[in-house]
């Protein structure tokens, strides 16, 4: 069957937390918050305009715009992460049919939150991991990151062929909420960024979804300073240029290259999961692609249903294209995620449809965390 040898990234599993709050509500807020505010009506209009209904936060919104200080913020990071991540990992791990000491890598991607050790080594002491598993935290691409870690799990299975790898996307972008941060981008963002715990397993031998067979990065020049963090006394404080949007005039036909390499034409692929970075973003790469609007459905419905989650969008989105019933076995697809640099991280692969055969139930596989929304 075409795939079966190559590495696979299985069936994501996802959640957002408990509290939410609708695009209306934002408005709101933002109306009563910022009267005074001399372009208040740009960003009502621009938040508007994101397409997204609804977006799910750690904490209450009351509780989210109090700013405790960084300490507090990163501590709440670390306790949160320890509550919500361990039942999305289980059933990362369920969908690929394995068990936790099958893993020989996991990678963990997070811009949110900072700990060191990694919460990797957290995760290998409280769920039954090797000792001897690797681990690969990465912080500082963004959104790319999601992209990033699939590429680097799939670089690792083709280094050590029979390997398993674990992607972890673990992103709190409401405690990256700084009141006093009053630009146009800073609003912007406030009406465009939830929080999720994301996981998915790439299988170095068997298993089904989506076959990766080459993947590529690319960092659009000069262009660092577009979306980037300025690391404060009070924590993160993200800017965002309004030039980001354009991004993908330059970056569709290194998507185009991509899939030429392989012998494929981009315009032309069986599915599409893209980073849902805003509706913008899509539309243009839809245009410059050539490929209809609906192409992008599991990354849209990501969009509207839980804002831009960062680096868990791709997985979301692939969740989607899962829950869908996939696509045909070896329908040839595109996975890419967008962030700071600018920088794009892309795979090209096939579907593979036939899953692998499944390993004993895993202790608490079936659980869940309380509190926790399932995607």
């Amino acid at each position: 069957m075409k795939g079966r040898g190559m590495p696979t990234l299985c069936e994501p599993a996802v959640e957002v937390p408990e509290h939410v709050i609708t695009q209306e509500e934002t408005l709101a807020l933002a109306e009563r918050q910022h009267t005074d505010h001399p372009q208040l009506k740009l960003a009502l209009r621009l938040i508007r305009n994101t397409g997204v209904s609804k977006r799910h936060i750690i904490q209450p919104i009351e509780q989210t715009l109090r700013h405790p200080g960084f300490e507090d913020r990163n501590r709440t990071y670390e306790e949160q992460a320890k509550r919500r991540v361990p039942d999305v990992v289980r059933r990362a791990l369920d969908n690929a049919r394995l068990a936790a000491d099958e893993i020989d890598a996991i990678i963990y991607v997070s811009c949110t939150g900072f700990m060191m050790p990694s919460l990797t080594a957290w995760l290998i002491n409280h769920m039954g991991f090797r000792s001897d598993t690797r681990q690969l935290p990465i912080a500082q691409l963004g959104c790319a990151a999601g992209g990033a870690a699939i590429n680097r799990a799939h670089d690792f299975c083709a280094a050590h062929p029979r390997s398993n790898v674990l992607i972890v996307s673990c992103e709190f972008c409401s405690l990256c909420y700084q009141p006093t941060d009053l630009d146009i981008g800073s609003l912007l963002s406030d009406g465009l960024f939830g929080d999720a715990v994301a996981a998915a397993v790439v299988r170095g031998e068997g298993g089904s979804g989506l076959g990766l067979e080459r993947n590529a990065s690319y960092l659009i020049p000069h262009t660092e300073d577009w979306i980037s963090y300025a690391v404060k006394s009070t924590g993160f404080h993200f800017r965002l240029d309004k030039r980001v949007p354009t991004t993908m005039e330059p970056l569709a036909p290194v998507l185009r290259e991509l899939a030429s390499a392989h012998g494929w034409d981009a315009s032309r692929l069986g599915f599409y999961i893209i980073h849902a970075g805003g509706p913008r973003i899509l539309d243009d790469l839809c245009r410059f692609l050539q490929v209809e609007p609906d192409a992008f459905r599991h990354s849209r419905a990501t969009l509207t249903q839980y804002g831009n989650i960062a680096s868990a969008v791709v997985l979301d989105a692939l969740r989607r294209l899962f829950r869908e019933g996939g696509a045909p076995d070896g329908a040839p697809g595109i996975l890419a995620g967008f962030g700071p640099g600018i920088t794009a991280e892309m795979a090209v692969g096939r579907w593979v449809g036939a899953p692998a055969p499944r390993v004993a139930a895993l202790s608490g596989a079936g659980r869940r965390a309380p509190g926790l929304v399932g995607g």
